[in-house]
């Protein structure tokens, strides 16, 4: 077995040299926005924090860990922080695939597309969208984090940026939350889905979300993916374990024990599955984790992007 504290400190060492925890360079990670005709001087920034796009590149990372974990290999893990991060980040590229990449991508560009269906002005700017450094602070290297955090938030700073449009609960909590805590960085933060105005008839459709930790426990913000759904034709069929008392999907656990996440994301997706409705969400991690164990699961902005309709004056 492993020690946990290796795998922080090769994740701490990599968002130190490439500001990435998987050394992947920024170039190769955030290819999404190219033809989308995004604005870059809108008073209000879209800032996806990477985390989709990351999901391919912690997929692959994972499937490589669950081949050593509980071996006798697994003590050799320390010595990769010896590989140069920029090097193992491009042989970690090289490894995922292309099309998981492009799921990822997509979900952005269906952001994009309700965000401008509603009339939400705002703009774009890859060279200012960074990763957050959450998982550092999940994993409870908080010295690393908050060296991390002002960095991302500087830059902000340094741009004019104060509005700010989030597209996952790790960065909206990380920057809502944390930068204003540890860092003295405080920004104007919302979730996409918070800025839409759609109108559409699902006919009553029923489905089930699964809400993430973030989103459910601590932003208590699982009333408004509801609404808006409620407001499209969707009805929503929740589990006890909803808002506040959702449960765990099994990330970030993936980055210590691929095991141990996969027995917690099986439990969850066993409740949610117990509903018999489609399953959504909206988080990334979240989404991988469920689809890992088995779930039929599809992202918010899928859903959303399939009605796009702006709401009725």
């Amino acid at each position: 077995m492993y020690n946990p504290r290796d795998i922080i400190e090769i994740l701490a060492a990599n968002v130190r040299k490439t500001m990435s925890p998987f050394g992947v360079p920024k170039g190769m990670v955030n290819g999404w926005w190219k033809g989308e005709g995004l604005p870059q001087n809108e008073e209000t920034l879209l800032f996806t924090g990477l985390m989709y796009q990351f999901v391919p590149y912690i997929e692959t990372a994972t499937r490589q860990m669950e081949r050593y974990e509980d071996t006798a290999w697994a003590s050799y893990l320390q010595y990769a922080r010896f590989v140069p991060s920029t090097l193992s980040g491009i042989g970690l590229a090289l490894l995922t695939p292309a099309a998981e990449k492009e799921k990822a991508a997509r979900h952005l560009r269906n952001i994009v597309k309700v965000l401008r269906a509603s009339g939400t002005r705002f703009g774009y700017r890859p060279d200012l969208d960074e990763y957050s450094g959450i998982l550092l602070y999940d994993l409870g290297d908080q010295d690393n984090f908050v060296r991390h955090a002002r960095i991302v938030a500087e830059k902000l700073q340094k741009a004019g940026v104060k509005k700010i449009i989030t597209t996952d609960p790790h960065t909206t909590y990380a920057l809502k939350v944390l930068y204003p805590k540890y860092v003295g960085a405080s920004f104007e933060v919302g979730t996409y889905f918070e800025a839409l105005h759609l109108h559409a008839d699902a006919g009553g459709k029923k489905i089930t979300l699964h809400d993430p930790c973030f989103y459910g426990r601590y932003l208590e913000l699982s009333h408004v993916p509801r609404r808006l759904l409620g407001e499209l034709g969707y009805q929503c069929v929740d589990l006890r374990e909803s808002g506040t008392y959702t449960r765990c999907c099994g990330g970030p656990a993936e980055s210590i024990s691929p095991k141990l996440s996969a027995r917690i994301g099986s439990q969850r997706v066993e409740k949610l599955d117990a509903t018999g409705e489609q399953l959504v969400t909206m988080c990334p991690i979240c989404l991988n984790n469920l689809r890992k164990s088995g779930a039929n699961v599809v992202d918010l902005s899928s859903i959303l992007a399939g009605v796009q309709a702006p709401a009725a004056n």
